[in-house]
This record gives C-alpha cells, structure tokens and sequence, in this order.
C-alpha cells in the first residue's frame, strides 16, 4: 500500500502538466502574445476586467486535439460585451473541467482520449483584424489553467 507522501507525489505528477498539445502542428502549447486586441495570459487586462481564461496559438482551420481523457459534456458559448459570441465545447474527467472557445468540434457529446482530434480552429480575423489566431481555454471553476498546459 502506498503511503499518504507518495499519493501525493503521484496524484501530483499526473495533475500539473499533464495536458498533451492542443493544436496540431504546434510543438507547444504557447500562450497568445499581446497584439492589438489584447493579452493571452490568465488574468490580463480585459476592458474594465481581467481575463479568466488562457488563449492559446492555433492555425485557423487547425485541429485542435484533446488535451485530456475525459467526456465532452455538451455545447459553450459565451458573449463579450461588444454582444460577439463564442462557441465551444465543455471536457470533463473527474480530475478537469475546462470549457475550449473559438472552435467547431466534430460531436458535443461522448467519450474522448487524450490527444484525439476535437475539432478545428474558426478564424477570428473576419471579427478582429489584426488578431493572433487562438483557442480559449477557460476552467470551469474559473481557476489558471496555466500549470496544465
């Protein structure tokens, strides 16, 4: 039996940095640089807000890959408060909850594993000129995804 410190040591292991890499082609999952519409890092400057979310680098048209085991729970959306609207797709698994914007998944519901094609990537660039191409990875419980990816 495994003593309470080494639990502890496992359950961290597979926790922090267990995400594989969202986007296909990418050799990491990095985090949107500020450009003229803002910053992809978790708590940055949103308007009067901060960003709960981390944005991360994609193709447009990319595939996006499941960053880990879990079940997809159904269609997300959200609005900005210039009224635009962003879709996605809530994965879950009983350690994650993340909520995954700006893409168009193959099915909203089922099973998935870790690094199987989720969907692709729906440019930005016809609503935001000038914008880095990105997904939005936003935690259910509005917590840094940060440590994951």
């Amino acid at each position: 039996m495994l003593g309470s410190y080494w639990f502890d040591i496992l359950l961290t292991d597979f926790v922090v940095g267990a995400w594989s890499i969202l986007c296909a082609g990418h050799h990491n999952n990095r985090v949107r640089a500020c450009d003229v519409h803002g910053c992809g890092a978790f708590n940055s400057r949103r308007g009067n807000g901060l960003h709960k979310a981390v944005d991360l680098v994609c193709d447009d048209y990319g595939i996006v890959n499941t960053p880990f085991s879990g079940s997809l729970a159904g269609p997300v959306s959200q609005k900005d408060s210039a009224g635009n609207q962003y879709d996605g797709v809530k994965l879950l698994n009983d350690v994650h909850c993340v909520k995954i914007f700006n893409i168009r998944p193959y099915r909203y519901i089922g099973p998935v594993s870790q690094g199987e094609a989720l969907g692709y990537l729906l440019p930005l660039q016809d609503r935001f000129s000038g914008i880095t191409s990105h997904l939005e990875l936003q935690m259910c419980d509005g917590t840094d995804p940060s440590p994951f990816i």
